[in-house]
């Protein structure tokens, strides 16, 4: 049927308002490309067309809900829904079948989508401003966001975070240099009363545009159902530290004493002057520039500012350091108040949430000094996880942030983790989770220059300019249409692949998939810092397994004795250091946690598929050559590598450990061996992108924040180089073996070990927990609350009878505002191995631990 003899008639009640008129648009706009003619409003269609009906039906389920249906005629759909945004859902999901369609008539008319509702209800994505040279241009630019906006709203992404101040912390980071923005509300608006308060280098002009711009993208986003949240980061005037002699755009004329008291006007008229901002994100803690001794103060000033716009608001307090005051006093803006709090320290992680936090992040004595002393000490264990916020009578919502450690350009996209994220950003009733989106930070702490492509793409045949968000695509595909459904079929996201690489899209897809879960493993495994500072494992800055302490940027995030194979694991209670693994072999007691040897070979086998899949992809697509497939193959590869070179690495810590416990030289020899197969790796990747990268991969001055590859390697060949004088050393000494190590047993079935836990607790009641093992196994308990400043505690299970266990968390446990959350370890004592029930498969994408909420009245 040709496409220009078609027509689609489209029925949408009146009165639906935005995003619907949004994505009536793009569906006629998609349909009008592929040559079908649209008519809005006609119930009827020609023979060689389709009719769609938009119905509107408020018991279909929660908001957004929608689904799409066959009508009552041929060549009918119906699309219903429980809201506006519903409608536009399903009307844009028609569009997306149009736009990769072979032919869009007949996607139209063969639609049909099951009844989807929201997983979560926000599934948000932050997009920083990080340097006035490469940031200005997009913010500025109306067609960015009118495609950037297209993109997100089409994905079902209903959050979007701008994110202002955040390229420094400013009451620590001295030199400041471009601090664009980072006080924001000069560079926007001239406040009546406090005309004298200016940004020296930004006229009249500059602070115009700038406020338009806002206006244009909060509009925008509104228009296509998305929520505008404006992040404000940063409230200092000065930096705290040093002079910052080079400090770019100087605010005069406002004294400290009055910049409470400036930023509640200025708040309240930029209120005003942008009705489509939502929400306000706001970091209240030291980092924000305002001592924590003066905080209370100074935001009841500040957010007083909101109260009075007579407009309900999402107040959204970044979680590190937030107590039960500022809560109060966000809580007396009359808006809905929500913490957000990091995911994974300041990583990207796996998708379950850390069972325990670092030992060094828990509650510390002291005051401190008046700057930070609640954050740095008791409330410290709020700084990277969700903390002691998940209670079920709190008067606040929680989501969870994705912090921009890990990956910063490198395409990760695997559908097993981001529908994980989709099943665990729930957790504890929490509402969703916000993705700091691939490139957040580029350019940060004045490291942006012009003429520098932001994508960070040396050849040109690969940059995509002003448009760099599209690299990202499939991952903002499958993160918005995950979260919102992590059941959601496969094809709609492989169509999206088909389009583009024909036959070779599950191949890509699975390349994809395999090399998305290598960075978020090494994260969790051996994190030598939480900082995003510091530990960047995308372009890693070595941490020495030999002689740490000389040259280590990470000395100040660890613990003594601060070595390779002590490094703790972001989630201690399900991963372990080098050095523990080696001394539950050599004692024989192995703790049942994830190994390094596990981690390695989950590296080695993820790196295996990714290669293997995007080889194939390449022999079978015709794009093998374009630019897009080119993009996505230098990626996987990368990361495949990255997999190898650490797995190197992880073995080699395993074989130093060994040697140091044991005396023998056979476990360095072969760990010094396996470091050299990750150098070979890293020179591999650094060979692969010499022509794709630009040199300096810069999001920082910092020497873990910017650099490349190649800048790595002699600190690498400089600890192997102290490997092989150990070696020699101890071969010349020709020192006795202390210990025999028995072969690697961590792996065991673990099906062995049957728990079904119960649909809930009753507070205040005893909880009997059980569990079917068989003969000589041992089962033990590890449960605490849903309260990461807790420690676990641990009760053997007591054997009823041939096959099961029970374990009783007495009434005065329960009795607590938290849901309950617990694993098993399982001991062999025969067999000499112990494993964790249900500890993570091989997806990485499970939920390793059970909870079990309280009854609900």
């Amino acid at each position: 049927m040709p496409a220009s003899a078609a027509a689609v008639s489209i029925d949408v009640p009146t009165g639906l308002g935005a995003p619907v008129p949004w994505a009536l648009a793009t569906l006629t706009g998609d349909l009008n490309r592929r040559g079908v003619r649209t008519d809005i409003g006609n119930s009827t269609a020609s023979i060689t067309g389709a009719v769609i009906r938009v119905r509107v039906d408020r018991a279909l389920g929660p908001d957004e809900s929608f689904l799409i249906e066959s009508g009552p005629a041929p060549a009918e759909v119906v699309v219903r829904a429980a809201e506006a945004r519903g409608a536009a859902y399903g009307l844009s999901e028609l569009a997306d079948r149009v736009r990769y369609g072979e032919d869009p008539v007949e996607a139209i008319r063969s639609a049909r989508c099951a009844l989807r509702s929201p997983a979560v209800p926000v599934r948000s994505v932050l997009r920083s401003f990080s340097s006035d040279v490469l940031d200005l241009p997009w913010l500025r630019d109306h067609d960015f966001w009118t495609e950037y906006l297209d993109e997100l709203a089409t994905q079902r992404i209903n959050r979007l975070h701008l994110a202002l101040g955040m390229q420094y912390n400013f009451s620590h980071d001295s030199d400041v240099r471009d601090n664009y923005l980072c006080f924001a509300y000069p560079f926007l608006l001239e406040v009546p009363g406090w005309e004298n308060v200016r940004v020296t280098g930004v006229s009249d002009a500059n602070r115009a545009a700038n406020l338009a711009a806002l206006r244009f993208a909060g509009d925008e986003a509104a228009r296509r159902g998305i929520h505008f949240q404006l992040g404000l980061w940063n409230h200092a005037v000065r930096p705290e530290l040093g002079e910052s002699p080079n400090l770019r755009y100087r605010i005069t004329g406002l004294a400290d004493r009055d910049i409470a008291e400036y930023s509640a006007a200025a708040l309240r008229l930029l209120l005003r002057e942008c009705p489509a901002i939502a929400g306000l994100t706001l970091r209240v803690h030291y980092e924000g520039g305002v001592a924590e001794t003066e905080r209370s103060t100074f935001w009841r000033t500040v957010l007083g500012g909101v109260r009075d716009t007579g407009r309900p608001l999402e107040i959204d307090l970044h979680a590190k350091g937030v107590d039960g005051e500022l809560l109060t006093t966000a809580a007396g803006t009359g808006g809905r108040v929500v913490i957000s709090a990091k995911y994974w320290a300041e990583h990207q992680g796996l998708p379950y949430h850390q069972a325990a936090i670092r030992p060094m992040e828990f509650i510390r004595r002291g005051d401190g000094d008046g700057l930070r002393g609640v954050t740095q000490n008791a409330r410290r264990f709020t700084r990277y996880g969700y903390a002691d916020f998940l209670r079920r009578d709190r008067q606040f919502d929680l989501l969870f942030r994705i912090w921009p450690g890990s990956q910063r350009f490198l395409l990760w996209a695997d559908p097993q983790i981001f529908a994980g994220y989709g099943r665990m950003s729930s957790l504890g009733g929490a509402v969703g989770a916000e993705l700091c989106e691939p490139l957040t930070f580029r350019g940060r702490k004045d490291t942006g220059r012009a003429g520098m492509p932001r994508d960070l793409y040396a050849d040109p045949a690969l940059s995509l300019g002003r448009a760099d968000w599209r690299k990202y695509s499939y991952q903002y595909r499958l993160w918005g249409r995950l979260l919102f459904d992590p059941d959601a079929d496969r094809e709609s996201w492989l169509r999206y692949l088909g389009d583009r690489f024909g036959t070779a899209a599950e191949l890509v897809e699975r390349a994809l998939g395999a090399a998305g879960k290598v960075l978020p493993l090494v994260t969790i495994a051996v994190p030598a810092s939480a900082s995003n500072n510091f530990f960047w494992p995308e372009v890693f800055t070595d941490h020495p397994i030999a002689g740490q302490e000389r040259r280590s940027i990470y000395a100040w995030d660890l613990l003594p004795p601060r070595t390779w194979g002590t490094i703790s694991p972001l989630d201690p209670a399900l991963f372990e250091s080098a050095d523990d693994y080696a001394r539950g072999l050599i004692d024989g007691r192995p703790s049942g946690r994830h190994t390094p040897v596990q981690v390695a070979s989950w590296l080695e086998h993820f790196a295996d598929v990714a290669e293997a899949a995007i080889g194939e992809a390449r022999e079978s697509t015709p794009d093998r050559h374009g630019a897009e497939f080119r993009r996505i193959e230098v990626d996987v590869r990368a990361q495949a590598l990255l997999g190898r070179f650490f797995a190197g690495k992880i073995r080699a810590g395993v074989g130093y450990a060994l040697f140091r416990l044991t005396g023998d030289t056979r476990h360095l020899r072969e760990g010094i061996d396996r470091y050299h197969d990750g150098r070979a790796a890293l020179t591999e990747l650094i060979a692969l992108t010499r022509e794709v990268y630009v040199t300096d991969l810069a999001f920082g001055r910092r020497p873990g924040e910017h650099g490349h590859w190649t800048d790595r390697l002699p600190a690498i060949d400089a600890d192997i180089a102290d490997l092989l004088d150990e070696l020699a050393a101890a071969e010349a000494a020709n020192r006795p073996i202390l210990a025999l190590v028995p072969p690697d047993q961590r792996s065991a079935p673990v099906t062995q070990i049957r728990c079904t836990p119960p649909d809930n607790f009753v507070p205040g009641e005893r909880l009997t927990l059980r569990a079917h093992a068989p003969a000589g196994v041992e089962v033990t308990v590890h449960a605490r609350h849903l309260d990461q400043s807790e420690h676990y505690l641990e009760m053997p299970m007591t054997r009823e009878d041939e096959a099961g266990f029970t374990a009783t968390l007495p009434a005065e446990y329960t009795d607590s505002p938290y849901a309950i959350q617990f694993f098993l370890l399982a001991r062999d004592r025969t067999a000499r191995t112990a494993w964790i029930v249900p500890g993570l498969d091989e997806s990485l994408a499970n939920q390793p631990y059970f909870v079990i909420p309280a009854e609900t009245a």
